[in-house]
């Protein structure tokens, strides 16, 4: 297994306090295999393996199993007078799991830490509130970083030189499948098109009970393409009547409800930089991981400028930052993000070839007044920084702090 050590690094200090910790985050992007590091760092760190206990609910073996009845075998596997380390995997199959955990996090007589995994945003909902509040701490796990791509081929694959390791990671994504042997982009695609059919019809038609499947593939394909652009459910409607498919807004509110909950989609608000107020209208989506586009609507080079945006959007997040999309009286930043009380502006771009979009890009963050961190991001590898404002090419972005 290779160390995501930035998870560990997340988790560990949280290791035997009174607290559940729980693992987000889409399908596939290595939760599962973050819990078997954790538990290889318990054994590390002494515990014996008896005291280790995993589940994996997302099998046949846990369909249709209730609550109560987990509970009884979690139990009996508990080792008596001394603490039981409890990873519960996909814990969201069983319904009511937030009761469970409860029960063993409320009960004096249960010397348990418990980690679980999930791969529905619905389990940070207000039930998990009622029953938890206060006692468990969050962490979203995400698809390779491209840090974490490189370790993965220095241990799985060929290396390349960093630029061409670069276009490689643009047009295969980073879920972690599909870099542990060498793949064809056919190949890959398909373990990401596995990926994403699983998650839309067992996480979102399966489980919200959906008829019209073929509406909602048409939604997810419109978000698709439009990765990056500010679009409203009004514009889908629209663009869906305009090919005679009728759809109410409410509907369309819902099926992105439902992708964001899956960890297919992430919103992305609007934050008016004068007033500081987070807008409700014309919102960005990203996605979970680039490939999912690529595996679904094909790899298209033209729309690297996109790509680029979406890479560097899940970065930030990956490193802590809450993002939005900055409005400056007509002018657009792409990303806002804040972290404990402090920000950092980023603009995106494929490449600053001339003029114009040299002025649109850096004049954007010009106008913003504050004294923050400022970078303009791109594929140039020629330095163009410029009044203070920090010119990064995307590789040093992505594998440097700044």
């Amino acid at each position: 297994m290779i160390i995501r050590q930035s998870y560990i690094d997340q988790i560990t200090p949280f290791i035997d306090m009174p607290l559940v910790k729980i693992l987000t985050g889409v399908r596939r992007c290595g939760k599962s295999t973050i819990m078997l590091l954790l538990m290889e760092e318990l054994k590390q760190r002494g515990i014996s393996e008896n005291c280790i206990v995993r589940f994996n609910f997302d099998t046949l073996e846990w369909q249709n199993a209730d609550a109560k009845q987990v509970f009884e075998v979690i139990k009996g596997k508990l080792v008596t007078d001394e603490r039981t380390y409890l990873f519960l995997d996909e814990i969201q199959e069983i319904e009511h799991w937030e009761r469970l955990v409860n029960t063993f996090m409320e009960e004096g007589e249960y010397n348990v830490d418990i980690f679980v995994t999930g791969s529905n945003s619905k389990m940070m909902s207000s039930e998990i509130s009622t029953y938890l509040t206060g006692r468990y701490v969050s962490f979203r796990v995400y698809p390779l970083s491209f840090a974490e791509y490189l370790d993965f081929r220095k241990a799985y694959g060929e290396m390349q030189d960093l630029s061409k390791e670069f276009l490689r990671y643009i047009e295969y994504g980073g879920f972690p499948a599909v870099h542990i042997k060498q793949l064809t982009p056919d190949e890959a695609y398909t373990i990401v098109k596995d990926i994403y059919n699983t998650t839309i019809f067992t996480d979102i038609v399966k489980r919200n009970q959906i008829r019209k499947v073929d509406q909602l593939e048409r939604i997810v394909k419109y978000a698709f393409d439009n990765i990056g652009n500010t679009f409203s459910a009004n514009s889908i409607k629209g663009f869906l009547t305009s090919q005679s498919r009728s759809i109410d807004v409410e509907t369309v509110y819902n099926y992105l409800s439902k992708l964001e909950s899956a960890y297919i989609l992430n919103r992305c608000s609007r934050q008016d930089l004068q007033g500081r107020e987070i807008l409700k209208t014309q919102e960005k989506f990203y996605l979970a991981d680039n490939a999912f586009k690529h595996a679904v609507l094909g790899y298209k080079q033209a729309d690297i400028s996109q790509t680029l945006e979406n890479i560097v959007y899940l970065e930030l997040r990956r490193r802590g930052y809450d993002v939005y999309v900055g409005k400056l009286d007509t002018k657009e930043i792409d990303f806002v993000a804040e972290k404990q009380g402090k920000n950092i502006y980023v603009q995106v771009a494929y490449l600053l070839t001339d003029k114009k979009t040299q002025e649109r890009e850096f004049g954007n963050l010009l106008q913003i007044e504050d004294n923050f961190p400022k970078f303009v991001v791109s594929m140039d590898e020629v330095d163009m920084s410029q009044k203070g404002i920090i010119h990064l090419n995307i590789k040093d972005f992505l594998l440097n702090n700044w």
